[in-house]
């Protein structure tokens, strides 16, 4: 079976371009899963192809994820020697989700993949598709397609990334592809009671009382259309939690009965950041994002906007009215 045929030769194009050179495999900021996960992989694919890969990333690699990196080279933004490497981004949807630091560092990116609705390529060499689940399920695709070497930790690497980014198989993006590639993946090494263990089994206690703090903060808007929580400025310090222990939050706001669109607003000094999770495609939370330098996909987006909660959030609640509406008027009568 052939997953990306579309790709084939573009792909074959960019490996030749990058043997005798040195690369380094970048994420975006407050990484998760996937980006983990496609780091890792594309990074350690490039290895065996003797090619000299490392991973870098502005932000550290979240504690329930650090299983995945295994004796992969990976570094902190700041922790390692730049030099003449050439960049391949992985499950960033704009050259600037690393961070500016690194979009300075790295003006002209060589390699891009993505499955982001709002990439609109800019690397010089783009594989991105907006159908895809995950950029883990772009890059095992191509890997097996061009029969490449997937050893076990690559294999567990790309599983964990579609089995987060598909909320564990549950949200609309899951395909037939999506479990095809996974029964590759498994028959390659990958472990799914380990995925699961390590991502579902080891939550924090600050996760705890940060979601405790979330639940408690939930109002419903747009007649229980929607369902907004806040994580208010200084709250990770008042309970010892941590940034990443924001995942999944937002979840509980969407899974209501009758909530289709479910909020997470994180507050910080001038900064607001908001994830944003629709129960179908067609409420295109990536347009609400949008409004605020933001972007995603059509199911699930996130923004970072410079505002105060006073002032954010009448803003974000009528972006949401506005959605909803405009979704209502295409339904059938």
């Amino acid at each position: 079976m052939n997953y990306y045929p579309k790709f084939a030769g573009r792909f074959a194009v960019l490996l030749h371009e990058l043997e005798g050179k040195r690369v380094i495999v970048i994420g975006h900021q407050r990484p998760d899963g996937d980006c983990i996960g496609s780091q890792v992989a594309l990074c350690r694919v490039l290895r065996a192809l003797s090619i000299d890969a490392v991973c870098m990333n502005p932000d550290p690699v979240p504690r329930r994820i650090k299983f995945l990196v295994a004796d992969t080279p990976f570094f902190r933004r700041d922790d390692m020697e730049h030099g003449d490497r050439i960049a391949l981004f992985t499950d960033c949807a704009d050259h600037g989700r690393a961070g500016d630091k690194i979009q300075a560092m790295y003006p002209k990116p060589f390699g891009c993949f993505d499955h982001h609705l709002s990439n609109d390529g800019f690397a010089k060499h783009n594989f991105v598709d907006t159908k895809s689940a995950a950029t883990a399920e772009v890059l095992a695709g191509l890997f097996f397609d061009a029969g490449l070497p997937v050893d076990a930790v690559t294999a567990q690497a790309l599983y964990t990334g579609l089995m987060t980014d598909t909320g564990q198989f549950r949200f609309p993006s899951t395909t037939r592809r999506v479990f095809s590639l996974c029964a590759d993946l498994v028959g390659q090494g990958a472990d799914p009671a380990l995925a699961g263990m390590e991502l579902y089994e080891r939550e924090s206690p600050g996760k705890l009382k940060l979601l405790q703090h979330y639940i408690g903060s939930l109002k419903f808007e747009c007649g229980g259309r929607a369902c907004i929580g806040v994580l208010p400025n200084g709250i990770f310090e008042q309970l010892g939690a941590s940034v990443e222990d924001t995942e999944g939050l937002v979840d509980y706001s969407r899974s209501v009965d009758g909530v289709e669109i479910g909020v997470l607003i994180e507050e910080r000094a001038g900064i607001i950041k908001a994830s944003l999770r629709a129960k179908h495609a067609a409420y295109r939370v990536d347009l609400i994002a949008a409004q605020f330098n933001g972007g995603g996909h059509a199911s699930a987006a996130g923004l970072n906007f410079p505002d105060t909660l006073a002032g954010f959030y009448p803003k974000l609640l009528a972006a949401i009215t506005q959605r909803l509406a405009a979704y209502d008027a295409v339904q059938p009568k």
